[in-house]
Protein backbone atom coordinates (compact mmCIF):
# COMPACT_ATOMS: atom_id res chain seq x y z
CA UNK A 1 0.00 0.00 0.00
CA UNK A 2 1.58 3.24 -1.17
CA UNK A 3 0.81 6.73 0.05
CA UNK A 4 1.76 9.48 2.47
CA UNK A 5 1.05 9.96 6.15
CA UNK A 6 1.49 13.27 7.95
CA UNK A 7 1.82 13.30 11.72
CA UNK A 8 1.54 16.61 13.59
CA UNK A 9 2.87 16.49 17.14
CA UNK A 10 2.11 19.17 19.75
CA UNK A 11 4.54 19.37 22.67
CA UNK A 12 6.39 21.38 25.27
CA UNK A 13 10.01 20.79 26.26
CA UNK A 14 9.21 20.79 30.00
CA UNK A 15 6.62 18.01 29.77
CA UNK A 16 8.19 14.61 30.43
CA UNK A 17 5.18 12.91 28.86
CA UNK A 18 6.03 14.66 25.59
CA UNK A 19 9.48 13.06 25.54
CA UNK A 20 7.99 9.70 26.54
CA UNK A 21 5.35 10.14 23.84
CA UNK A 22 8.09 10.88 21.32
CA UNK A 23 9.70 7.52 22.05
CA UNK A 24 6.33 5.75 21.82
CA UNK A 25 5.75 7.39 18.44
CA UNK A 26 9.18 6.30 17.25
CA UNK A 27 8.43 2.70 18.25
CA UNK A 28 5.09 2.90 16.43
CA UNK A 29 6.74 4.28 13.31
CA UNK A 30 9.25 1.43 13.21
CA UNK A 31 6.39 -1.09 13.27
CA UNK A 32 4.38 0.91 10.72
CA UNK A 33 7.29 1.12 8.27
CA UNK A 34 7.86 -2.63 8.51
CA UNK A 35 4.27 -3.19 7.38
CA UNK A 36 3.98 -0.27 4.95
CA UNK A 37 7.46 0.33 3.52
CA UNK A 38 6.08 2.31 0.58
CA UNK A 39 4.27 4.88 2.71
CA UNK A 40 6.16 8.14 3.26
CA UNK A 41 5.82 9.51 6.80
CA UNK A 42 6.21 13.22 7.49
CA UNK A 43 6.38 14.24 11.14
CA UNK A 44 5.94 17.91 12.02
CA UNK A 45 6.59 19.19 15.56
CA UNK A 46 4.62 22.14 16.92
CA UNK A 47 5.61 23.89 20.13
CA UNK A 48 2.95 24.61 22.75
CA UNK A 49 3.95 26.78 25.71
CA UNK A 50 2.24 25.20 28.69
CA UNK A 51 3.20 27.86 31.24
CA UNK A 52 3.31 31.24 29.50
CA UNK A 53 2.73 32.95 32.85
CA UNK A 54 6.17 32.02 34.18
CA UNK A 55 8.62 34.91 34.57
CA UNK A 56 11.54 35.07 32.17
CA UNK A 57 13.86 33.70 34.88
CA UNK A 58 11.48 30.81 35.56
CA UNK A 59 10.68 29.45 39.03
CA UNK A 60 12.50 27.03 41.33
CA UNK A 61 11.57 23.56 40.11
CA UNK A 62 10.98 22.03 43.55
CA UNK A 63 8.84 24.95 44.72
CA UNK A 64 6.78 24.88 41.52
CA UNK A 65 5.83 21.23 41.94
CA UNK A 66 5.17 21.48 45.66
CA UNK A 67 2.69 24.27 44.95
CA UNK A 68 1.20 22.35 42.03
CA UNK A 69 0.81 19.00 43.78
CA UNK A 70 0.33 20.12 47.38
CA UNK A 71 3.15 18.45 49.28
CA UNK A 72 6.54 16.77 49.00
CA UNK A 73 5.08 13.25 49.20
CA UNK A 74 2.86 13.88 46.20
CA UNK A 75 5.84 15.25 44.26
CA UNK A 76 7.90 12.16 45.07
CA UNK A 77 5.08 9.87 43.96
CA UNK A 78 4.52 11.75 40.68
CA UNK A 79 8.23 11.81 39.85
CA UNK A 80 8.49 8.08 40.49
CA UNK A 81 5.61 7.48 38.06
CA UNK A 82 7.30 9.63 35.41
CA UNK A 83 10.67 7.92 35.81
CA UNK A 84 9.11 4.46 35.63
CA UNK A 85 7.24 5.38 32.44
CA UNK A 86 10.47 6.77 31.00
CA UNK A 87 12.42 3.60 31.80
CA UNK A 88 9.77 1.51 30.04
CA UNK A 89 10.56 3.28 26.76
CA UNK A 90 14.33 3.23 27.25
CA UNK A 91 14.74 6.75 28.64
CA UNK A 92 16.92 7.80 31.54
CA UNK A 93 15.74 11.12 32.90
CA UNK A 94 17.16 12.86 35.95
CA UNK A 95 14.56 15.06 37.60
CA UNK A 96 16.89 15.60 40.55
CA UNK A 97 19.21 17.74 38.42
CA UNK A 98 16.50 20.19 37.37
CA UNK A 99 16.81 23.41 39.36
CA UNK A 100 14.52 25.68 37.34
CA UNK A 101 11.07 25.36 35.80
CA UNK A 102 11.83 27.57 32.81
CA UNK A 103 9.81 29.85 30.62
CA UNK A 104 10.01 27.96 27.32
CA UNK A 105 8.93 30.74 24.94
CA UNK A 106 12.41 31.36 23.54
CA UNK A 107 13.16 27.63 23.32
CA UNK A 108 10.09 27.22 21.13
CA UNK A 109 10.98 30.26 19.03
CA UNK A 110 14.47 28.85 18.54
CA UNK A 111 13.16 25.45 17.48
CA UNK A 112 10.61 26.99 15.12
CA UNK A 113 13.21 29.20 13.43
CA UNK A 114 15.85 26.47 13.23
CA UNK A 115 13.25 24.06 11.81
CA UNK A 116 12.52 26.53 9.03
CA UNK A 117 16.22 27.01 8.28
CA UNK A 118 17.54 23.47 8.62
CA UNK A 119 16.94 19.99 7.29
CA UNK A 120 15.09 17.10 8.91
CA UNK A 121 18.23 15.65 10.47
CA UNK A 122 19.16 18.96 12.05
CA UNK A 123 15.61 19.47 13.36
CA UNK A 124 15.62 16.05 15.00
CA UNK A 125 19.05 16.66 16.50
CA UNK A 126 17.96 19.99 17.98
CA UNK A 127 14.73 18.54 19.33
CA UNK A 128 16.56 15.70 21.06
CA UNK A 129 19.27 18.02 22.35
CA UNK A 130 16.73 20.42 23.89
CA UNK A 131 14.88 17.58 25.60
CA UNK A 132 18.16 16.10 26.86
CA UNK A 133 19.34 19.48 28.11
CA UNK A 134 16.36 19.68 30.43
CA UNK A 135 15.66 16.09 31.44
CA UNK A 136 19.20 14.69 31.59
CA UNK A 137 21.50 17.65 32.19
CA UNK A 138 19.24 19.97 34.17
CA UNK A 139 20.05 22.93 31.92
CA UNK A 140 17.85 26.03 31.98
CA UNK A 141 15.93 26.26 28.69
CA UNK A 142 14.96 29.82 29.56
CA UNK A 143 18.59 30.99 29.42
CA UNK A 144 19.63 32.71 26.17
CA UNK A 145 23.26 31.56 26.41
CA UNK A 146 22.21 27.97 27.02
CA UNK A 147 19.89 28.00 24.01
CA UNK A 148 22.58 29.48 21.76
CA UNK A 149 25.12 26.88 22.90
CA UNK A 150 22.64 24.10 22.16
CA UNK A 151 21.90 25.58 18.75
CA UNK A 152 25.60 25.79 17.90
CA UNK A 153 26.13 22.18 18.96
CA UNK A 154 23.51 21.18 16.36
CA UNK A 155 25.09 23.17 13.57
CA UNK A 156 22.59 26.04 13.66
CA UNK A 157 23.87 29.42 12.44
CA UNK A 158 23.23 31.38 15.62
CA UNK A 159 23.38 34.71 13.80
CA UNK A 160 20.13 33.71 12.10
CA UNK A 161 18.29 32.91 15.33
CA UNK A 162 19.46 35.70 17.62
CA UNK A 163 16.47 37.94 16.93
CA UNK A 164 13.94 35.27 17.94
CA UNK A 165 15.43 34.95 21.44
CA UNK A 166 13.55 37.86 22.96
CA UNK A 167 14.41 37.20 26.59
CA UNK A 168 11.38 39.10 27.84
CA UNK A 169 8.85 36.29 28.51
CA UNK A 170 6.74 37.28 25.51
CA UNK A 171 4.45 34.24 25.10
CA UNK A 172 5.10 31.88 22.22
CA UNK A 173 2.09 31.59 19.97
CA UNK A 174 2.94 29.32 17.09
CA UNK A 175 0.61 26.36 17.18
CA UNK A 176 -2.64 26.87 15.29
CA UNK A 177 -4.74 23.75 15.43
CA UNK A 178 -3.14 22.64 18.69
CA UNK A 179 -4.75 19.72 20.47
CA UNK A 180 -6.42 20.03 23.86
CA UNK A 181 -3.37 18.62 25.63
CA UNK A 182 0.24 17.60 25.15
CA UNK A 183 1.58 15.44 23.84
CA UNK A 184 -1.00 15.57 21.09
CA UNK A 185 -0.79 13.62 17.84
CA UNK A 186 -2.83 14.36 14.72
CA UNK A 187 -2.72 11.84 11.89
CA UNK A 188 -3.41 13.32 8.46
CA UNK A 189 -5.68 15.83 10.20
CA UNK A 190 -8.20 13.00 10.57
CA UNK A 191 -7.50 11.34 13.88
CA UNK A 192 -6.26 12.87 17.13
CA UNK A 193 -4.65 11.06 20.05
CA UNK A 194 -3.80 12.97 23.22
CA UNK A 195 -1.35 11.84 25.89
CA UNK A 196 1.71 9.59 26.03
CA UNK A 197 -0.22 6.64 24.67
CA UNK A 198 1.32 3.19 24.11
CA UNK A 199 3.02 2.59 20.78
CA UNK A 200 0.25 0.16 19.79
CA UNK A 201 -2.38 2.90 20.21
CA UNK A 202 -0.39 5.27 18.00
CA UNK A 203 0.20 2.49 15.48
CA UNK A 204 -3.53 1.81 15.34
CA UNK A 205 -4.22 5.49 14.66
CA UNK A 206 -1.60 5.54 11.90
CA UNK A 207 -3.15 2.50 10.24
CA UNK A 208 -6.65 3.94 10.48
CA UNK A 209 -5.59 7.29 9.03
CA UNK A 210 -3.95 5.49 6.11
CA UNK A 211 -7.08 3.42 5.48
CA UNK A 212 -9.28 6.53 5.52
CA UNK A 213 -6.96 8.25 3.09
CA UNK A 214 -7.18 5.34 0.67
CA UNK A 215 -10.98 5.15 1.02
CA UNK A 216 -11.24 8.78 -0.02
CA UNK A 217 -9.25 8.11 -3.18
CA UNK A 218 -11.24 5.07 -4.21
CA UNK A 219 -13.51 5.68 -7.25
CA UNK A 220 -17.21 5.94 -6.42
Amino acid sequence: MKGCLRIDVFFDFICPWCLIGKRQLEHAQVQFRSRHPDVQITTVWHGVQLLPQLPVEGEPFADFYRKRLGNAAAVTMRQAQVQQAAREVGLAIDLGRIATMPNTADAHRLFERASALGNAIQREMLLERLFAAYFRKGENLGCRETLLAIARSCGVDTDRVLDCLKGDATPFDGSPGATSGVPGFQFDGRLTVVGAQPAQTLLGAMNEALKESHREWQPA
